[in-house]
């Protein structure tokens, strides 16, 4: 019985050392192999076997893409203000070897070397250049970082200042200058809005005087051409009475007639003057004549 348990006893011992022979590397992973202590192989996705005792699995690595947020540094400006950025780090492990053996803390090297790549940067630029170049520090530091970090095995991608904290005082003193800047910009509109009103209204009123003045050109030029158009019908039909009477060839005596009728025409007007013609004594005596005529014939 006790030889069977034995049995028993190792063949569990070589199934449990049969399986530690046994690795499986996921997806997006890598180990780092030793044997002896010395760095044998990196080890992929897959099934992997391994010697038992004389092999390990010194370093296991993940090859995703990862976020680190450091937490804010003091750093001091070009014209002597101090302030706190924080920034984060997006790296990702491209040798596994280089990055086992390359530095010690990863983590922490690379924290300490964007804290002075940091303040080396900021340290060239005055407090209004640092608070609006954002993109030209993320693009140095990611530079500087990926070329310090390529020994290490690691692929900095992108740095981002996350905040710009200046101190309190420079922060109301830049509040002040923006709440001033907006009231500038809101008395300028204004401005421009009234102006933008009295050139319409001006407009407006050019526009209605020039029509205005074109109404009354057009109704005087219509009356003048009403005028125009009456004188010549009436001088018309003058010339049509002359040239009837020019036909008819009327007697001296009927002329006088006509003019005796003119005459008498004219006096009950509201001439204050009248000049009596040299003959009225002969024209007087014709339309006697005329009558005493018409009378007989009665």
């Amino acid at each position: 019985m006790s030889h069977i348990i034995a049995a028993v006893f190792w063949i569990l011992i070589a199934v449990a050392i049969l399986l530690s022979t046994i690795q499986i590397v996921p997806q997006a992973r890598a180990f780092v192999v030793e044997r002896l202590g010395a760095y044998r192989v990196t080890w992929n996705v897959g099934v992997h076997f391994k010697v038992p005792l004389i092999d390990r699995v010194a370093k296991r690595v993940s090859l995703k893409e990862q976020v680190v947020d450091f937490p804010p540094q003091p750093v001091i400006t070009k014209d002597n203000v101090t302030m706190q950025i924080d920034t984060i780090v997006y790296f990702q492990i491209t040798d596994p070897k280089l990055y086992a053996y390359g530095v010690e803390v990863p983590m922490a090297a690379i924290e300490n070397l964007t804290a002075t790549t940091l303040r080396n940067i900021i340290g060239d630029l005055e407090l209004d250049e640092t608070l609006t170049s954002r993109d030209h520090i993320n693009g140095r530091m990611r530079l500087i970082l990926d070329e310090a970090t390529d020994a290490w095995g690691i692929k900095v991608n992108r740095v981002e200042l996350k905040n710009i904290l200046p101190p309190r005082e420079i922060q109301d003193a830049m509040e002040k200058q923006m709440k001033a800047e907006r009231e500038r910009r809101q008395a300028i509109l204004q401005a421009e809005g009234e102006k933008q009103s009295q050139i319409l209204v001006a407009e407006g009123e050019k526009q209605s005087a020039i029509l205005r003045a074109d109404a009354s050109k057009i109704t005087k030029i219509r009356e003048a051409e009403g005028e125009a158009e009456a004188i010549l019908t009436v001088q018309k039909a003058l010339a049509d009475s002359i040239a009837l009477l020019n036909e008819v060839a009327p007697t001296d005596a009927v002329i006088r007639l006509k003019a005796l009728d003119a005459f008498s025409k004219a006096a009950d007007g509201q001439a204050t003057k009248l000049i009596i013609p040299s003959d009225i004594a002969s024209i007087a005596g014709l339309v006697a004549g005329v009558s005493e005529a018409a009378k007989a014939k009665e």
